[in-house]
């Protein structure tokens, strides 16, 4: 969540002092409503009232095969009601059904206490951004969310376009093509943008809808699981909690090394009492990961076909995510 003043925005860290707050949702055993990084914190203790990726279902009808894909996934439960996905978690109360609309409603509530911690005064009105392919319906859905949160929502916008915006894009003059590249966590969005005078097109969308950063930690983990089963002869695969403290500290270790060449990752009693060391350095990292990589430029050259350009005719590149 940002604000925007002085002439441009300005992101606002979270109560945990982290400036992006993850999707998730979590209704522990106590009757407690987790939101953020808190209850993504106890995904591995409670993994199926714990809620995330409520953006693959939003707007979109139970019949959608992406969501009988997805579904399939994920460890909460997915029901039919009115012939759209809902999300059925156990509570205190009892089982509980809610729309993805609900759900979302409850993330983008914590970001607008989230502003309004920062602000120091009450946030009625936002502008929320969504991914450039998003249909009528789920555009709708998401306006949806806002208003069950308590936020008037003054404009829907495109990601790319708000990217853009961000680096100051829409301020040049004349006519400019952009080529927003987004790995997020778990999607890949590539789009073209033009920009004519600080109106905004989407010519082109791409992508891979599932990969991102998860899948980056998933090479890592396996990579060390199977190393560790080498060296122990154990499988950590068996217990939740030790695979859930390697994705954790993988992530750690990930981020890390965009600044150093390599990290030593250490948890202690790692599993059957046992403590775990390893060092993962960039080389590995990327060796496990090159083929995911390579594997971003063909939604990259299948834009450019769609916007019948060429690599030339780009003129700025955003990098996002």
């Amino acid at each position: 969540v940002g604000v925007y003043k002085n002439g441009r925005v300005e992101i606002i860290a979270n109560d945990q002092g982290n400036r992006i707050t993850p999707s998730y949702v979590a209704f522990t055993a106590d009757g407690e409503r987790l939101i953020g990084d808190a209850a993504k914190n106890q995904l591995t203790t409670n993994p199926e009232n714990t809620v995330f990726d409520a953006k693959r279902l939003i707007g979109r009808e139970w019949s959608d095969p992406t969501v009988q894909h997805d579904a399939k996934f994920f460890p909460f439960k997915v029901v039919e009601k009115n012939s759209k996905p809902h999300i059925k978690v156990n509570t205190k109360e009892g089982d509980k059904v809610f729309a993805p609309e609900e759900i979302s409603a409850m993330v983008l509530g914590k970001m607008k206490e989230t502003a309004e911690a920062y602000l120091g005064k009450k946030v009625t009105h936002a502008v929320v951004t969504v991914p450039a392919y998003f249909n009528d319906a789920q555009r709708q859905a998401t306006k949806d969310a806002g208003t069950i949160s308590g936020l008037q929502v003054m404009r829907i916008i495109n990601e790319p376009t708000a990217a853009a915006i961000a680096y100051g894009l829409d301020k040049k003059d004349g006519e400019k093509n952009v080529l927003v590249f987004d790995l997020g966590g778990g999607t890949f969005d590539v789009s073209l943008l033009t920009i004519d005078n600080g109106v905004f097109e989407v010519v082109a969308t791409n992508g891979d809808t599932h990969l991102g950063g998860e899948d980056f930690d998933q090479r890592v983990m396996d990579h060390f699981i199977k190393l560790y089963k080498k060296k122990k002869g154990k499988d950590i695969r068996k217990d939740n909690r030790a695979v859930q403290k390697l994705r954790r500290e993988v992530e750690k270790a990930k981020r890390a090394l965009s600044a150093s060449h390599q990290v030593r990752i250490e948890i202690e009693s790692f599993f059957d009492g046992d403590d775990f060391s390893e060092t993962l350095t960039r080389a590995k990292f990327e060796e496990l990961n090159i083929d995911l990589f390579h594997s971003t430029m063909k939604p990259v050259q299948k834009v450019l076909e769609d916007a019948d350009m060429s690599k030339k005719d780009v003129d700025e590149i955003v990098l996002v995510g």
